[in-house]
């Protein structure tokens, strides 16, 4: 059986479906979730490591606030972000090349969000910072949406929550990996890590498209692009498709929770439990250590046993009650410790969340999934808005408090409220 056949769904020239052989099925697996792996390792090493340290360091020179500084360059990395991932989806799912649908965009984001981080190394102000990471943001994004499209696009519904899982569990420990690497590094020479990462990325996303190479949509019909039409394909009625929408709502309210500790984590390391840089470069990798197996384990037996029953509600409901708990510790205890155990929680949370949602996800979608890359687009932007509000969000928690366990509190409850919003979703068991 080959590997891809193009199989005209209502005619000549309709979308082309992907029926996998065995090798070609574990090579997509293995291939996506290196792609992955390597992408949260970026993210995480980026945001967590890299810029909280190279931001400190030109506010030191130069009088900026680091937390004002810090949350300026998220804040307008968001911004900019807001309609990447969904634009990019709904183009690509009108992209007609010898290439097919994906790839162009897949490897164009990567090329470019990988200048972009490269170029942060050369930069000795707040300003030139903001403006490479809001490219390398933009563009990073516009690659992950139509990468996250591959496996609406390839593996049938019945089979999503295996493959999601390996893709979760790729995702958690690249993002421990990205940490711990990030964390060591920014001891030795900070500039080099923006330098790997980003080559990496692109040299990566290149790989799993050449591995997994699509085939032509040159002969694919396509409806006349009409700009009104377009726009208002973004809007996806709550009313219509309630389920979608309380999944939207669900990944919005969960970072916000989520990814307030995550941005702050090494501010927090350094003035809430009191370390000093370099002590808390590597407590962060240490924490990242304690993620990685429970991560790893959690992602993959949720995917197995999701498929298994056939459920994917009670592991994403129950993920955020064990996030939300992971952060009562350092809440209550300012010392390394704490901080330990609220990465082991933290992790088996995660990993549950991240092993089932992207399956959950594309079960919900409009239409059977007819607009793929747009619409999961646009469940990522619940993500993406989340992500832009929560640093200024953090920044004002701290104006108003001048403690971190404000901010503890506020995931806390994000959290326990993401979990909730999942109870009423009926399409899905």
């Amino acid at each position: 059986m080959n590997e891809v056949k193009e199989t005209p769904i209502n005619g000549e020239g309709a979308r082309p479906s992907y029926a996998l052989n065995r090798s070609g099925y574990i090579k997509f697996i293995v291939s996506l979730s290196g792609n992955f792996l390597f992408l949260l390792a970026l993210y995480n090493a980026v945001i967590s490591v890299f810029l909280p340290n190279w931001v400190q360091k030109i506010a030191e020179q130069t009088g900026w606030d680091k937390i004002a500084a810090f949350s300026l360059i998220m804040s307008a990395g968001m911004v900019f972000t807001f309609m990447a991932q969904p634009l990019a989806g709904a183009l690509s799912d009108r992209t007609r090349s010898r290439f097919g649908m994906r790839t162009p965009w897949i490897v164009g984001g990567a090329f470019i969000g990988g200048v972009g981080i490269s170029m942060i190394a050369g930069q000795n102000t707040i300003i030139g910072v903001t403006l490479f990471w809001v490219l390398a943001s933009v563009a990073l994004n516009v690659s992950q949406g139509p990468l996250s499209t591959t496996l609406a696009d390839r593996i049938p519904e019945e089979k999503r929550g295996v493959v999601s899982g390996f893709v979760g569990a790729a995702q958690t420990a690249g993002g421990t990996l990205g940490i711990v690497f990030g964390g060591w590094i920014a001891n030795k020479n900070l500039g080099l890590g923006f330098y790997i990462f980003g080559i990496g990325i692109f040299i990566t996303s290149l790989i799993f498209c050449l591995l997994n190479k699509e085939v032509s949509t040159k002969a694919m019909k396509t409806e006349v692009f009409e700009w009104s039409n377009f726009l208002k394909q973004f809007w996806v009625s709550p009313v219509r498709y309630p389920d979608f929408n309380l999944v939207f709502l669900s990944r919005f309210f969960r970072f916000l929770g989520y990814q307030i500790i995550i941005n702050f984590q090494l501010y927090i390391l350094r003035d809430h439990i009191g370390m000093t840089n370099e002590a808390s470069n590597v407590t962060i990798g240490k924490m990242a250590v304690v993620q990685l197996f429970a991560l790893v384990l959690s992602s993959l037996i949720s995917g197995y046993f999701s498929d298994k029953f056939n459920a994917r509600k009670p592991f994403v409901i129950l993920s955020a009650i064990i996030m939300a708990i992971s952060f009562i510790p350092p809440l209550l205890m300012r010392n390394e410790l704490s901080m330990l155990i609220m990465a082991g929680i933290l992790a088996l949370g995660f990993g549950m969340y991240m092993s089932i949602d992207m399956a959950l996800a594309t079960q919900v979608l409009p239409e059977k999934g007819a607009n793929a890359g747009k619409d999961l687009g646009i469940l990522n932007i619940g993500i993406n808005v989340a992500q832009m509000m929560v640093t200024p969000i953090g920044a004002f928690l701290m104006k108003l408090t001048s403690t971190y366990s404000s901010l503890f509190i506020w995931a806390i409850v994000m959290l326990i409220f993401s979990g909730f919003l999942i109870i009423p979703i009926k399409s899905v068991k």
